[in-house]
């Protein structure tokens, strides 16, 4: 059984649906615990690290034999943690981190809240460094997106961060930051490839949990 850490009760049918069609007979569990990304807005990633850990012991607890974070604000402290867990741990931006470094060294990371930039920016670099390719890493908010998604405003979100990835030029790639972000990617018109993260990281997970049952 793969657990699914989120910090939104959005990811949820999302992930479920991507189950359905690419991973079937998967078994998956949510646990959703909103506060963390608040927390780690206002004070920073590292505020909630022992909230983190508990978590994740909790998510092991009820049977995951590995944890996926869909939060990528909280991604890196969560990966971290994988050891006191005992589990594979998996950030959901990671794959899609890689692609985008294959995809071209001129890399724009887009997002919804501030707090995420420079996490996924760092994660670009990191898996840039592992495949010893050149990247240069741009950063660009969606001004006002987050707004709509709080009001729950899920279409309008999705339509101004695709008009925000259209606006982009001279990059080689543009990858969204936030699973949330996801829908945009189908709403682009930009000849520029536009990644995002639920569904690749969704595989990561299932391989996790696969290489879990094989070594047990």
């Amino acid at each position: 059984m793969l657990a699914l850490l989120h910090t939104s009760p959005v990811h949820v049918p999302v992930f479920d649906a991507l189950r359905d069609t690419g991973h079937p007979g998967l078994g998956l569990r949510h646990f959703v615990d909103e506060e963390l990304l608040e927390r780690a807005r206002r004070e920073g990633p590292e505020a909630v690290r022992d909230d983190v850990r508990q978590a994740l012991r909790h998510a092991v607890s009820a049977g995951g034999r590995a944890v996926l974070c869909t939060c990528s604000t909280i991604g890196a402290v969560a990966e971290a943690e994988a050891a006191a867990a005992g589990v594979p741990v998996l950030r959901v931006d990671r794959p899609m981190a890689s692609a985008a470094v294959a995809a071209g060294p001129r890399v724009t990371v887009l997002a919804a809240l501030e707090s995420t930039l420079g996490p996924t920016a760092d994660l670009v670099e990191e898996e840039a460094r592992r495949a010893g390719r050149p990247v240069s890493v741009r950063t660009a908010l969606v001004d006002g997106a987050w707004d709509h998604f709080t009001a729950g405003a899920t279409e309008a979100y999705a339509q101004r961060i695709a008009a925000a990835a259209d606006a982009l030029t001279g990059t080689d790639v543009i990858i969204l930051a936030q699973a949330s972000m996801a829908p945009a990617q189908h709403l682009t018109t930009t000849t520029t490839p536009v990644l995002s993260s639920p569904r690749p990281g969704l595989a990561a997970g299932a391989a996790a949990v696969a290489a879990a049952a094989r070594g047990g």
